[in-house]
């Protein structure tokens, strides 16, 4: 395990009310085998590399939080299918190669802005994720309890046991493209476009195995059957039974990528103590409140030998900001000579209340974030590595626009979200059509 980050300034953290309880549970945890492995770790680590400069793109997308109740095989191949589709329809159009990197498997902690709720003049501990409380509003629910993180473990090691099932049994293969359709039945312009892709390519399947010839690279490549697993480094103690030493290097073996929240990621925090430490790729969120000049120093700490793809910048600023602090960023990146991946959060940034109090995002906004990005970035002379999205499978009305236009008064038909708005399968298929075109006019660009 790691203990220097216990000496830091560390915040977001349960209050735990059986210390002694929290101790056993988490020995116990200890003792269970980890979620990942070391050279699983490794292998996203060299792709990641390879993204940094240029040679691939990533999609890193599922939840917002986990929860012990939205719990199925179902679901789970739900979430993994929208990213399927998204990479797919990338792959074909762009012949990139997509990294897919799932918020799963370990997303059941949230930091949140308040450390208490009022209903009705009833104060009670925020909601914190299903590791540590429940979403319910009453005293036994609220409370951060340690026998929680046991279940936790156990659905992530669940969670985790079927991808790799799913993927040994070829379900992730370009070869079962069809049955990763969500909406069969559904005539919208992007699930046509989607069907048209599919079909485009169990041809060429078919062409390839009757007449023995080679299938083209972005069909034909190994790293399109993987899925990643990520999520937020937060529960600093419940992450420190998972670190795992080889050769003298810790490895956190809780998930393959882990990242840093915009609330953590100050210079003297645990959490980049703890993360230094660390051979995982790094996410580090970078809201609008950032200061340009702690950057150099992030970087210094956490990618001590600037290696290519060990630390990502994700970038959550919002239409109202991207334009003024995204150039700013990259010109300290560029003049410190730092080797950055660049990935884009358009979600988090532009969050907003709806006139009936659902926590919702506009689809035109976060599109706009996108193309802002990818603007950027072309005009700087740097690479978009790839977006973070919080999506789901399922048919929620989460977000407000999009191809079916879901407005503020459709929120409440299927709204599901524990805790921010999620994109569904229609929207996140949206993306994948938007971030394709995007790719391919930067490639115009480039040539």
């Amino acid at each position: 395990m790691i203990d220097s980050w216990k000496n830091k300034v560390i915040l977001q953290q349960p209050d735990w009310t059986n210390k002694k309880q929290l101790q056993t549970i988490l020995e116990q945890i200890h003792s269970y085998p980890k979620l990942v492995s070391k050279d699983e770790i490794d292998v996203l680590k060299n792709h990641l590399s390879d993204v940094s400069q240029g040679r691939g793109f990533i999609i890193q997308g599922g939840d917002c939080a986990e929860t012990f109740s939205d719990f199925s095989a179902k679901m789970i191949k739900n979430k993994l299918k929208v990213l399927l589709q998204m990479s797919a329809i990338i792959q074909y159009i762009t012949k990139t190669n997509v990294i897919k990197i799932g918020r799963i498997a370990g997303q059941f902690f949230k930091p949140r802005s308040l450390d208490f709720e009022k209903r009705n003049n009833i104060k009670l501990p925020s909601y914190r994720g299903d590791a540590v409380n429940s979403i319910k509003f009453s005293n036994e629910s609220r409370e951060h309890n340690p026998k929680r993180l046991l279940q936790a473990y156990h659905q992530s090691a669940a969670t985790m046991n079927l991808i790799r099932n799913l993927t040994m049994g070829g379900f992730t293969q370009f070869n079962n493209i069809d049955s990763w359709n969500l909406s069969p039945l559904e005539k919208s312009k992007y699930v046509k476009k989607y069907n048209a892709i599919a079909k485009q390519i169990q041809d060429i399947l078919t062409f390839t195995q009757d007449s023995e010839k080679i299938l083209p690279a972005y069909i034909n490549s190994q790293n399109f059957n993987t899925v990643f697993t990520s999520h937020e480094a937060l529960a600093l103690d419940y992450e420190n039974v998972f670190i795992t030493s080889y050769n003298n290097m810790y490895y956190n073996c809780s998930a393959h990528m882990l990242w840093i929240g915009n609330r953590t990621r100050f210079l003297d925090s645990a959490h980049i103590e703890f993360v230094s430490q660390i051979e995982n790729p790094i996410g580090i969120k970078i809201g609008p409140d950032i200061n340009i000049n702690d950057v150099v120093e992030l970087c210094k700490k956490i990618n001590p030998n600037n290696i290519n793809g060990k630390i990502s910048f994700i970038t959550r600023l919002g239409i109202n900001y991207v334009q003024e602090i995204l150039p700013k960023l990259i010109d300290k990146v560029k003049k410190n000579k730092l080797n950055v991946l660049w990935l884009c959060d358009p979600m988090h940034g532009n969050t907003i209340t709806a006139k009936r109090g659902y926590k919702t995002r506009n689809f035109d906004t976060i599109k706009t974030e996108i193309e802002y990005f990818f603007k950027i970035h072309n005009e700087t002379g740097t690479i978009p590595g790839g977006l973070h999205f919080e999506l789901t499978g399922d048919n929620v009305t989460e977000c407000i626009g999009g191809i079916k236009n879901i407005k503020d008064t459709d929120l409440g038909q299927h709204y599901q979200t524990a805790c921010d708005p999620r994109l569904n399968n229609e929207q996140s298929l949206e993306m994948g059509c938007l971030i394709a075109e995007l790719l391919q006019k930067r490639r115009g660009l480039s040539e």
